[in-house]
């Protein structure tokens, strides 16, 4: 992880840590370096979330690219796997998504896909990091070669049509909520769900630019819960902002979290034989039960570090098609090279409407640890959070509350890779013993601050 490009790409306050004369930069140096890789005119795609500073930075980004000799395709308003998937299809060199997924509407970040709809690759990324941030101007493009711009909105519907089709059982009779969180899925959720014999509500999907992610969507689910409870509905979905995270409602108005639902798709596949050389990818934060989960149905769970570029490179390195984060971000590689929130909605209400079980039921069948995660304000440099880490008396209160849990729990601290937080995350047998954990670490770490 560089200076400018953290764990999910370059993220900050627009018009602060992210601003116009940066993104220009970034269109500039990454038009160069496209242009060193192919030797002669890229195209790049570019689309982007309903946050108020997006248009902003999609002009300025643009502009950038054309001065570097780029073709741009402006997708619009569409969600990020979207991009990845339609880079692919298109065959365009590179996927930019100005999204800061599901953070809130004052930030805004730049993420780019390669042309084979992965993330950017290190070296790559390292090259334009490079010419960004030094402050020597950098090279343009003069007469013929200087880039345009294309409206590329049209091709919305390529995505959405191939999401329908990796349904291959029907999904019907059910009454579902789907929450688009004011962002992406605003644009595409109708699209898709419509085309199901179901009842479907959708609620905050009436973006205004300030309303992304604001007390609805994946990361605020209470809404959702009330909705699907005093209207009996079978089931809630949940997306966030740029439409890369699912989490599901249960009738009873409890959460389905993303080691749930990723247990659940893969014990159908693995019942379908399809579930690629028996396993699939978690990272460090999943749930105990899921591994019991695993190990009762006889399959293979690896644990990546957090974030999904780790997750998707552990699954392409030991060749798994189903992998992601207890958080939502689930990736079906069969069918999109990065994770994908409505994709993962439709994998899940099929496996719900054949299995004529309700969803609290069918959740029932993965176990789950109580769990405990708080997030303590830290600083922002990777570098700052490390030492924090590593003082004396935060490893102290780790070690006693790792043996205060013993083995039927555990405790995890790391930094955010994306944030100015620490993240401190305990499961034991009881969910008392749990946040106690998580107290004494959390305790530890502001005090470590405060130079006590």
């Amino acid at each position: 992880m560089g200076t400018l490009f953290g764990t999910d790409g370059i993220r900050g306050i627009a018009n602060d840590t992210l601003d116009n004369v940066l993104a220009y930069r970034v269109g500039q140096a990454t038009a160069y370096q496209l242009w060193q890789q192919k030797g002669s005119q890229p195209v790049v795609a570019i689309g982007k979330d309903t946050r108020i500073s997006s248009d902003m930075l999609e002009a300025a980004l643009s502009a950038g690219l054309c001065a570097g000799g780029a073709t741009v395709v402006q997708l619009g308003v569409v969600p990020t796997p979207s991009v990845a998937y339609l880079t692919v299809k298109h065959h365009a060199d590179t996927g930019i998504v100005i999204s800061a997924s599901h953070n809130p509407f004052e930030y805004n970040g730049i993420k780019m896909f390669s042309g084979q709809g992965f993330k950017l690759n290190d070296q790559l990324e390292e090259a334009i990091e490079r010419m960004v941030l030094a402050r020597g101007p950098i090279p343009v493009r003069m007469g013929a070669d200087i880039g345009q711009i294309f409206n590329g909105h049209h091709t919305l519907e390529e995505y959405t049509a191939h999401l329908v089709s990796t349904v291959t059982e029907e999904i019907h009779d059910l009454r579902i909520v789907i929450d688009c969180a004011n962002g992406a899925a605003s644009k595409t959720a109708r699209r898709i769900f419509n085309r199901f014999d179901c009842s479907v509500t959708y609620i905050h999907d009436r973006p205004n630019g300030t309303n992304i992610n604001n007390g609805c969507g994946s990361t605020h689910l209470e809404d959702l819960a009330k909705r699907v409870v005093e209207g009996a509905y079978d089931v809630g979905i949940a997306f966030d902002g740029d439409a890369d995270r699912c989490l599901v409602v249960d009738e009873r108005g409890r959460t389905v979290d993303g080691d749930q639902i990723m247990a659940i798709c893969a014990a159908r596949l693995k019942a379908q034989g399809k579930l690629q050389n028996n396993g699939f990818v978690a990272t460090i934060m999943s749930n105990l039960g899921l591994h019991k989960f695993a190990k009762e149905h006889d399959m293979n769970l690896l644990c990546s570090g957090v974030g999904d570029r780790h997750v998707l490179e552990l699954m392409r390195e030991k060749g798994l098609i189903l992998g992601g984060e207890q958080s939502g971000h689930i990736i079906f590689l069969n069918h999109m090279t990065t994770g994908d929130g409505q994709l993962a909605a439709l994998q899940f209400l099929q496996i719900l409407s054949a299995s004529g079980m309700t969803v609290s039921q069918l959740a029932a069948t993965v176990p789950q640890y109580p769990q405990h995660l708080e997030n303590v304000k830290a600083p922002f440099e990777k570098a700052d959070k490390q030492a924090l880490l590593e003082s004396d008396g935060v490893k102290a209160a780790i070690a006693e509350a790792e043996a205060m849990l013993g083995e039927e729990g555990r405790v995890l601290v790391r930094p955010s890779g994306t944030e100015a937080l620490i993240r401190v995350m305990a499961e034991a047998g009881t969910q008392e013993l749990a946040e106690k954990a998580v107290a004494l670490v959390a305790a530890s770490v502001e005090n470590a601050q405060k130079g006590n």
